[in-house]
Parts: C-alpha cells; structure tokens; sequence
C-alpha cells in the first residue's frame, strides 16, 4: 500500500506546533519577548546577534552604550608614532651608555639585534636631557614643547613588546594579538561604548598624507566585529571623506526623498534576511555617510580656528603643518563627541636604523610643537579631564650602535624588551614616571607593563572592565586582551 506523501506547503490540521515552529515564532509577541530576555545569550548562544538584542542592545549601530562603572575619559586621541621612537634619546636618559660607550654588552641585548654584525657597541645619547616640571621628568632637548607639559603627563618608561618586527608589533600594540585577523582597540572602544555624535564615525583615523603606517589599513579594522566599528578614515587635505557630498545638479528635495526610499528599501532587504551582521554593518554605514554630509566638513574645516590658535598648532610652518593640522581636527572631533581618535605619522620616521640625529631631529621638529599645542588647547577648553591623549610607537630602540660609531650617522635597532610611552588627562596621573628599563635602557626591569596591561588600562579609563567587553563568536568570548593576563595599572590613574 502506497502511503501518501503531504504537501508540505499545505496546511497542517489538528496537530499542534512543532517544536520547530514554538522556537521560530520565539521572538513573537510579549510572551516571547519576555523569554527571550530571560534565557539570553543562553537560548541566542551562536548567534551573538540575537543575544545582544535579547539584552536590549541594537549591536551593529553606534547608540551610545552604558559603562560598566563611572569612566574618567569619554574619548581618546592616540598619537601613534609608528616606527619606534628611541626611549634613550627622548624619555629615558641612561648615564652609563656615556661609561660604557663603545663596549660590548651582555649577551642577553646581543640576541636581540637583527643584524649582530652591525653593531658596534653601545651608543650614547647625542642628546642632553634636563629635568621639567615640578615633578622633575627628564626630556630630551629635541622636545622642547612636550617639556611644557610633563606635569600633565603618566609616563610609563616600562613598556615590552612581544615581537622583534615592525608587522607584528604593529599588530600587538593595536589589536593585542601578532597576527593580522583581531580588531582593534578603537573598534573595540567604538562597540563598547558607540559614540555621542550620530552624524559622525565613533573611530576616525588621520593618516599622513606622505604616506600610509606598515599594514596599511589593517592597523584600524573591525576583523570579525561588525564593520561599523573599524576606523573611518579622514584626510587632512582636500576634501575629508572622498565622494561624501550628493550630486550638486540634484534639488535637495529630490535627494532627501532618494534617501527616503533607500531607507525603506534597505529595511526590506533586512527584514528578509535577519541576524547577518556583514549586511547589518554595511546598511548602517551607508546610513552613517548619509548622516555624515550634515557635520564632518565642518567638523575638519580648520579655517575656522583663529590665527593664534593656528600658529600654536604649528599650520604656519611647513614642517608642522600636516602634523598640527591633523592635531587640530582632532581636537575638534572630539569636541563634537568623536570617541577614539588616531592620528599616524608618515611612514616610518621613526625607524632610525643610521642617521640617528639627523632622523629624530626631524621626527620631533615634526610632531613636538603641534602635540604640544593639542595639549594646551585641550586643558584651556576643560577637555582635557575627559580626553585620554596618548604617546607612543610599537616599540622603542636598543642602546646599541646599528652600522657605525659615528654619532651622526650611527643608528639603533628595534628595541621591543623596553621603551616608553606616555598618557595625559582623562584620568592619567599628571607628573608620574612609572617603571624603569636596567642602566643601559635595554630591558623593562621595574614595574613592567605588558602591551595588554596598557589596553586593560585604558578600557578601564575609559569606564570599561577589560574582562567584561565582550564579543561572543563561534561559541568563544573574545575580548582585546584576549588568552593573555592583564592587570589595570591602577599607580598612573588618578
């Protein structure tokens, strides 16, 4: 006897739903709503999606998002100096390299040299130091400006890095991670705590017009967060944000109601396809850029800004021009409730392997007045109690001579066991020198600082527990100081 097979697009009567069916129909209704947020990211597990918004949060957009407990800073610039800028020679004087100049040194700073034939023993400083501030920090007389400031300045002399090369280090200083798939940490700001400004990214890059950082444009993604939450790059010259403007032949009438019709169609297209959250970010990016048109042209129009403050800044001087200006738009972004902030260098002036004098001269004639005046200009504005402003490259430089004795063209290798990096204001311990390197500045031996210390404090400046921000993927927590111990460095918080 043949058995009838069912119509599966046919009514199914007297029979009552499936269990399929109940967990489909979940999120229908209050009782289902109420469900929901009971069993969480329990019932929601693989996707985190789902959990999120059964907790109340809408994860892929920019809405600002509770702290876990009363932050000291709302918003970050990052002044990254990438290339490794010399400890030795800027922030952390060492008196015996001037004993011990020329001599071999101990095995242990040998192996850490990539090319050991290159070195010719240990190299002074070219450079006098001299102490500021009431809190006595030595500073090397090639920046001069920054020494203005020290009092408002936590310098952390202690740091270590994980890796010897420019790519991975890059990668660890930015996501915690040596590989190149982590978001980082101005993602993970952006998706802890979205952004107070709607018209405008929660994570803006300004990169140098000479040139992009080693990595490029991976230095600032998302990863696996939702795209959202990766950098947005602005440019420091002509237009900010390339193709932002509608069609100019286009009645505004005209494109307000395309816009209108895009958001319709957009949420259709959603509706059909829930919990993709490639699709979710990209909608709300289209939305952003929309909202963008409003607000980030006069957000970066420097113009604006007086004379005083311009020559202050440095946009007077061809040196310090595209370093003050982009310290300028910093300011201002933040001013109009920008989260996080990142400015990079061109290139890699930093990377003084030979012609040391001659390179940081340049570096810091670039960078010093303009950091300077951000400084200024955010404590004269009250900004800078909420504003966390930090220093700093993917490592510093070995004590060693690279390639000749000779002072002036002398350079150092990567120096990743010990540098220094500073933070000021948004809750940073104005005039404290935290840790120290062994006499020659090779190594961190005091109160050492890992690179994931570093983030873990300043999510934890920030208002953020670094355990507790969370992405969960592929049944895994993820978090920036992920697989690693971390602790907040609780001696430079105020």
């Amino acid at each position: 006897m043949n058995q009838q097979t069912e119509d599966p697009r046919s009514p199914k009567r007297n029979r009552g739903p499936s269990r399929r069916d109940f967990f489909s129909r979940l999120g229908d209704g209050l009782h289902g709503a109420a469900l929901a947020s009971l069993l969480g990211t329990d019932l929601f597990r693989s996707n985190p999606a789902m959990a999120a918004a059964a907790h109340g949060r809408e994860v892929y957009d920019l809405s600002p998002q509770p702290t876990h407990f009363e932050p000291k800073a709302k918003a970050v610039i990052h002044l990254f100096m990438n290339g490794g800028p010399s400890q030795v020679d800027l922030l952390d004087p060492k008196p015996a390299l001037e004993k011990y100049a020329g001599q071999v040194p101990v095995r242990e700073m040998t192996t850490d040299i990539t090319s050991p034939h290159e070195s010719e023993g240990l190299l002074p400083s070219p450079f006098k130091f001299q102490k500021y501030g009431q809190c006595g920090m030595d500073v090397s007389e090639i920046m001069p400006h920054f020494a203005k400031h020290v009092d408002d300045v936590a310098l952390i002399r202690s740091m270590y890095g994980g890796h010897f090369n420019h790519e991975p280090a890059l990668f660890l200083m930015h996501s915690g991670r040596t590989v190149s798939t982590r978001p980082s940490i101005g993602a993970w700001v952006a998706y802890g705590l979205g952004t107070e400004n709607q018209n405008l990214p929660a994570y803006v890059v300004l990169d140098d017009p000479k040139g992009l950082p080693i990595n490029g444009i991976s230095n600032w993604q998302s990863a696996w967060l939702p795209p959202i939450y990766q950098g947005t790059r602005f440019r420091a010259e002509g237009p900010p944000v390339m193709n932002l403007d509608s069609r100019p032949e286009w009645p505004e009438g005209l494109a307000d109601a395309e816009r209108r019709l895009l958001r319709k169609l957009d949420a259709a297209h959603r509706a059909k396809r829930p919990f993709q959250p490639s699709l979710d970010g990209r909608i709300s990016s289209y939305e952003l850029a929309a909202r963008m048109q409003l607000e980030a042209g006069d957000a970066l129009d420097v113009s604006q800004e007086d004379e005083k403050t311009r020559e202050a800044y440095g946009l007077n001087d061809t040196l310090t021009h595209s370093y003050g200006k982009r310290c300028l738009m910093a300011r201002r972004l933040v001013e109009r409730g920008v989260r996080f902030v990142q400015l990079y260098i061109e290139s890699q002036i930093w990377d003084s392997h030979s012609n040391l004098v001659k390179g940081l001269r340049y570096a810091c004639g670039k960078t010093d007045k303009p950091v300077a005046a951000l400084l200024a200009d955010l404590k004269q504005r009250d900004l800078l109690d909420s504003t966390l402003v930090i220093w700093g490259g993917e490592f510093g430089r070995l004590p060693l001579s690279q390639k000749n004795v000779n002072a002036e063209s002398a350079g150092r290798d990567h120096g990743p066991p010990g540098f220094s990096v500073w933070l000021a204001g948004g809750g940073a311990k104005g005039g404290t020198i935290y840790g120290a390197t062994d006499e020659f500045g090779h190594a961190a031996q005091e109160n050492r600082t890992s690179v994931h210390d570093f983030h873990a404090t300043i999510l934890h400046l920030l208002g953020m527990n670094f355990r507790d921000l969370v992405f969960e993927r592929h049944g895994l927590q993820e978090r920036l100081t992920d697989q690693f111990p971390a602790r907040v460095v609780e001696e430079i918080i105020t």
